[in-house]
């Protein structure tokens, strides 16, 4: 069900029912880019738009320090960080936030599919909010 109080909750429902399904069929203990090829499929499935490993620069007092990756940018709105670990730690959430910033994308998901029931994170970017 919908919640419209979250910002893009009809998408992030959507992500979280194809990771879902992957996590069913597939259980935990494959290594995280399996888990990226399904959900690949699901979204394709499901008509999500979606650049997968999406890269943009880095930059430290306007010099480029390096590119990050994001596993997903799906409709343009919702940052996807997949993980396959035991636990979500606060190194993932901060990872996870930082890359928002990075992209200038209000909402992500961190979703780890390494727990014997899938886990998500919804995190939100308060810097660059639209």
């Amino acid at each position: 069900m919908v919640d419209n109080k979250y910002k893009y909750s009809d998408i992030t429902e959507k992500i979280i029912g194809c990771s879902l399904n992957i996590h069913k069929q597939l259980g935990n203990g494959f290594p995280e880019v399996i888990y990226q090829r399904c959900l690949e499929i699901e979204f394709k499935k499901s008509n999500l738009k979606f650049k997968k490993e999406f890269e943009i620069p880095v930059f430290y007092n306007n010099i480029e320090v390096g590119k990050r990756r994001a596993d997903f940018i799906v409709e343009n709105v919702v940052l996807v960080e997949l993980k396959a670990i035991q636990n979500i730690d606060d190194y993932c959430i901060s990872q996870v936030l930082n890359y928002l910033k990075a992209f200038k994308i209000e909402v992500g998901l961190l979703i780890n599919f390494g727990e014997k029931s899938l886990r998500f994170k919804r995190l939100i970017n308060t810097i660059n909010k639209n």
